[in-house]
């Protein structure tokens, strides 16, 4: 039987529910990521508790994650990521320091302490890869500069991001780990190597010889991003970024394009339960204690953040329309501040107000910026016939 408490019944709401939000969202013309988190919110714990228990949904939700870095890194060949990389490094390091600064401001100004403010600000410096890249198209990715510098500057942020988690989990046990810090900073060059060399002398091989059996190259490429994934996070760094090493390094054989297009609908599958969990997550009683600085760190993000990528990009050398647009693309608080917001909170590092405080203001500005993205750059889900692209 599958009651209420089962996994079926749960993928019943969540799917029968975003079907309808689907379906009224493009009636009104509204942004279809609102509304997954919308549902999350009306059918979870804090709402009608249809859904009491969240955990099979977060982790569905983070397999989203995964699987869209993965489809990322097989549309970047390693050259033109390496030369990315050089470029936008220190766009990425000092918007992270200018964006501390400001939540840091705003943190003080509502009375948190010095810890907590410095929280807050590291839950502004980073903006959503998902965010970002759902709502890049295929096209952009494929054919224009614009998508290559918006990943470039994410999966710096996700390792600054990395980082920031590493030395909160450290203080909140109250002993900084060289162990940890050392096995990271060694980790991250040997994955690529072990990355590569399996990818060139095993995993092509095998795919080149069976590559007629459809079924098999589906099997072989989610077992090489979930593997690369764990192997990733067993030395120290994230399940995304060892799943888009993984990407990386299958993205010069021509096999990428079959395995990008094959696995798309998987990852949407997942991502509806990522969005939906966020909503999920959100305790809506908190919110009136919250709500006036909330708008003040998002409003703060939603103004600042797209005006100093910009300015950033364009000192780069980045023409202006790129810069802006790419500003634009990254004018959000970032998925990693929930994380930050929850181990912080976990570890009393952060109170339950300022744990809210960066889960509403973060919420506020996937709402806020995936109406500005969706109205006025292509993208998936655009109204406009003109602006849409797949």
């Amino acid at each position: 039987m599958h009651g209420p408490d089962t996994i079926v019944f749960s993928l019943f709401l969540i799917f029968t529910g975003a079907a309808l939000m689907s379906t009224a969202a493009l009636y009104t013309r509204q942004s279809l990521l609102v509304g997954y988190m919308l549902l999350g919110l009306l059918l979870g714990p804090w709402g009608l508790k249809l859904i009491a228990q969240t955990k099979v949904i977060d982790q569905a939700g983070d397999i989203g994650i995964i699987f869209l870095l993965f489809l990322l890194g097989l549309n970047l060949h390693p050259q033109k990521l390496i030369q990315l990389f050089r470029k936008t490094i220190w766009v990425a390091v000092i918007s992270s320091l200018v964006f501390l600064f400001i939540g840091y401001v705003v943190g003080r100004l509502f009375g948190f302490s010095n810890g907590e403010s410095a929280i807050i600000g590291a839950a502004m410096m980073f903006s959503s890869t998902i965010i970002g890249l759902k709502l890049l198209p295929t096209t952009v990715l494929h054919h224009q500069h614009t998508g290559e510098v918006v990943i470039s500057v994410l999966l710096l942020q996700d390792l600054i991001a990395i980082v920031t988690l590493l030395i909160l989990r450290a203080t909140g046990a109250g002993d900084v780990s060289w162990h940890h810090i050392v096995l990271m900073v060694f980790s991250l060059p040997v994955l690529l190597v072990v990355a590569f060399v399996v990818e060139q002398f095993i995993l092509i091989k095998l795919i080149e010889k069976f590559d007629r059996v459809h079924e098999y190259i589906f099997l072989v490429s989610i077992g090489w991003c979930l593997g690369l994934a764990i192997l990733a996070e067993v030395v120290g760094l994230s399940a995304e970024v060892g799943a888009f090493i993984a990407g990386v390094a299958l993205a010069a054989h021509p096999i990428s394009q079959y395995i990008s297009e094959n696995l798309k609908p998987l990852r949407d599958f997942f991502l509806v339960t990522f969005f939906f969990s966020i909503g999920a997550h959100f305790d809506i009683h908190y919110l009136g204690g919250v709500l006036i600085p909330a708008i003040l760190l998002a409003g703060s993000a939603l103004l600042f953040k797209p005006v100093i990528f910009s300015w950033l990009l364009r000192r780069s050398k980045e023409s202006k329309a790129v810069a802006k647009e790419v500003g634009w693309r990254l004018g959000q608080i970032s998925e990693f501040s929930l994380l930050i917001a929850y181990l912080a909170g976990s570890t009393h590092l952060l109170s339950e107000r300022g744990s809210y405080l960066i889960q509403a203001a973060t919420i506020l500005t996937f709402i806020a910026s995936s109406y500005i993205v969706v109205f006025r750059y292509p993208t998936p889900l655009a109204f406009s016939e003109k602006l849409r692209r797949d």
